[in-house]
C-alpha cells in the first residue's frame, strides 16, 4: 500500500509539472491582457508616457518581458516557496483572495452534492429495478433533462419564474438591502435564502448524469448469476436489491465521488457569475477575462492538485469497496 501511494505521488507530480506549464503557455496567450489594458489607460492621461514605453516598463515589471520556459521556471520557485504574488486584478495577494471566496463556493459544493447524492441514487435505484415502467420512463426524462439544460438557459429561467414573476428571490447577489440591520441570526437566514436558486440550480443540473450512471450500473448487476441465485434461494426482494445489488453498485460509484474532490472547491463559474455570488468560480472568472495570470495559475494548480489527490482517493477507494481489488 505505502509503495502504490508513493509510486502514484511521483506520477502525480511529473503530470503536476507538465499540466502547469501547459495552462502558463495558454495563459501567457490568451487575447485578454492585463498589461495592455492598464498600459492603454495609463498612456491617455495628461502628460503621460507612450503606450510602448508603459507596456515595456509594466512588462518588465510583472516579469512578462522573460521567455515562457524561464517564466514558468519562475512561477514554480515562486509557487513551491509559498511566494504566490498579489492579483493584478483584484489588487490584493492571490491567497487573501482566494480564502475570501473558497469557502462560499465549498458551502455551496457541499450542500449540492449531499442533495445530489441523496436525490439521484435512489431515483436510479428505482428506474433500474422497475425497467420499463413509467416510474423508470418518468426518471430518465429528469436525467436527460438534467443533462440537456444549459446552466445560463435554466438559471435565467428560474430567475424569471421565482424572481420576476414570483417576486420569492432576489435576482443576484449574495445579501439583501437590509442586511446590515440584521442581527446574527437573520444575516444567516437572508444569505441562505440568496443561495436557494444558485444551489437548486447545480443540484438539478448535477443529479441528471449520476441517476443514469445509476440505472445503467444497477441494471448490469441485477442481471448476474449471483442474483439470480440469490432470488433462487428464496431471498426477500428488498435484501437481494440493497445487500448485494447496490453494494456492488457502488464500486463504479467511487469513482464519480472521488473525482467530485475538485469539484466541492472549485465552485460553479458559470452559476456563480450569472447570481453575482461571490464565491471562488466568480473570482476566477473575472481574473480571467483580466488577463490576471497570478490568480488564474494559482487557483488552476489547485484544481490540478485536488483533481489528481481525487484520482489517487478513488483508486484507493476501490480496494475498500471492492475486496478484489489489491492494489499490490
Amino acid at each position: 500500500m505505502h509503495k502504490y501511494i508513493i509510486k502514484r505521488l511521483i506520477y502525480s507530480v511529473i503530470i503536476f509539472f507538465f499540466v502547469m506549464l501547459i495552462i502558463y503557455v495558454i495563459l501567457r496567450c490568451l487575447p485578454t491582457s492585463y498589461i495592455e489594458r492598464v498600459a492603454l489607460q495609463k498612456s491617455m492621461q495628461p502628460n503621460s508616457k507612450s503606450y510602448e514605453e508603459w507596456m515595456a516598463q509594466l512588462t518588465a515589471m510583472y516579469g512578462m518581458d522573460k521567455g515562457y520556459l524561464i517564466g514558468y521556471i519562475n512561477w514554480l520557485k515562486n509557487f513551491f516557496t509559498g511566494n504566490f504574488g498579489d492579483s493584478w486584478f483584484w489588487t490584493v495577494p492571490v491567497v487573501e483572495e482566494f480564502h475570501k471566496t473558497i469557502w462560499l463556493s465549498f458551502t455551496m459544493g457541499v450542500i449540492t452534492m449531499f442533495f445530489e447524492l441523496i436525490i439521484a441514487i435512489p431515483l436510479g435505484i428505482i428506474a433500474a429495478t422497475k425497467q420499463y415502467s413509467k416510474t423508470d420512463y418518468a426518471v430518465s426524462i429528469i436525467a436527460l433533462a438534467g443533462i440537456s439544460l444549459p446552466t445560463f438557459f435554466f438559471a435565467s429561467l428560474l430567475k424569471l419564474v421565482f424572481s420576476v414573476k414570483l417576486g420569492w428571490f432576489d435576482l443576484f447577489g449574495l445579501v439583501g438591502r437590509n442586511y446590515a440591520q440584521l442581527d446574527t441570526w437573520g444575516q444567516f437566514l437572508d444569505k441562505a435564502h440568496h443561495l436557494v436558486l444558485p444551489i437548486v440550480t447545480l443540484v438539478v443540473l448535477s443529479i441528471g448524469s449520476l441517476m443514469r450512471y445509476t440505472r445503467t450500473n444497477m441494471l448490469e448487476v441485477l442481471n448476474a448469476d449471483y442474483i439470480r441465485t440469490a432470488r433462487a434461494k428464496g431471498l426477500s426482494e428488498r435484501k437481494v436489491i440493497y445487500r448485494h445489488a447496490f453494494r456492488n453498485t457502488l464500486i463504479p460509484l467511487v469513482t464519480i465521488v472521488g473525482g467530485s474532490l475538485p469539484g466541492l472547491f472549485s465552485g460553479a463559474l458559470i452559476t456563480e457569475t450569472l447570481y453575482s455570488i461571490p464565491g471562488i468560480g466568480y473570482a476566477s472568472y473575472h481574473a480571467m477575462v483580466a488577463g490576471d495570470i497570478p490568480f488564474s495559475m494559482f487557483y488552476l494548480a489547485f484544481l490540478a492538485i485536488l483533481t489528481l489527490l481525487g484520482n489517487l482517493i478513488s483508486d484507493l477507494l476501490y480496494a475498500v469497496v471492492d475486496p478484489r481489488v489489491r492494489l499490490s
